[in-house]
């Protein structure tokens, strides 16, 4: 299991998006990166990240949208923490752009061009007051039973023991079971890549799932050629 702190960065530029991720990970961080609001949100219930690192001007949107949407969850049904960290990271300096991001929820707020010393040492700031925060959220999917808290999977009354990416894959899957998850989508949320390349891990960790959820009743992990996989054929 991967006990480190998990950063997602949610940035459109793809020159600052690199520079972070590459720097956060040297520090010792697990990082992802999503490009605009919806990428971010799927991120985030996905991966649940420790702490995010959100700019405001997206391609898809204001990144205030993403942190309300984080602040009115309940965080069981929608499988957000409500209390999740957020740093702003943005160019708009303005007085009236902090005020109104931090009367949204933001716990921290950068301009940009920004020092990367002090933008690192903000999230470890936040991230040691976050010590300690019960996260929530298990998932059942007919007789398969995910327990994001303790990385604990069982299948009926069988545990299933899973790598730590194994875990992900699993748990990224069974946000809508049925749904066909891009090959990108997964590359992206599960492993950080920024592009998909010629890489073979996807295959590789879904092949191996497939036969640890084996024998069951139900067809589990579900190769739709030339697009991606899903958990299950239904529900």
């Amino acid at each position: 299991m991967d006990d480190r702190d998990s950063v997602l960065v949610v940035e459109d530029d793809e020159a600052t998006a690199g520079f972070l991720a590459e720097n956060l990970a040297a520090d010792g961080y697990r990082v992802a990166v999503a490009a605009g609001v919806g990428e971010g949100l799927r991120a985030i219930e996905v991966r649940r990240p420790s702490l995010v690192v959100l700019d405001l001007l997206l391609q898809d949107g204001n990144g205030l949208e993403l942190l309300d949407r984080v602040r009115s969850s309940d965080g069981l049904a929608s499988r957000i923490d409500p209390q999740l960290p957020v740093v702003v990271l943005t160019a708009r300096t303005g007085d009236s752009d902090r005020v109104r991001a931090f009367g949204r929820g933001a716990d921290d707020y950068v301009p940009k061009p920004f020092l990367y010393a002090e933008l690192l040492a903000r999230i470890r700031v936040l991230l040691r007051r976050a010590q300690g925060r019960p996260r929530r959220g298990s998932v059942r999917v007919g007789e398969l039973a995910i327990d994001p808290l303790t990385r604990a999977v069982r299948l009926g009354e069988r545990a299933v023991h899973l790598s730590a990416k194994e875990f992900a894959l699993l748990h990224a899957l069974s946000e809508e079971p049925t749904r066909v998850y891009t090959k990108q989508e997964l590359l992206r949320d599960v492993w950080g890549y920024l592009s998909m390349g010629k890489t073979r891990t996807l295959d590789a960790h879904a092949c191996r799932l497939r036969k640890k959820l084996h024998p069951s009743p139900r067809p589990w992990v579900v190769n739709v050629r030339g697009v991606g996989y899903k958990l299950t054929e239904a529900l």
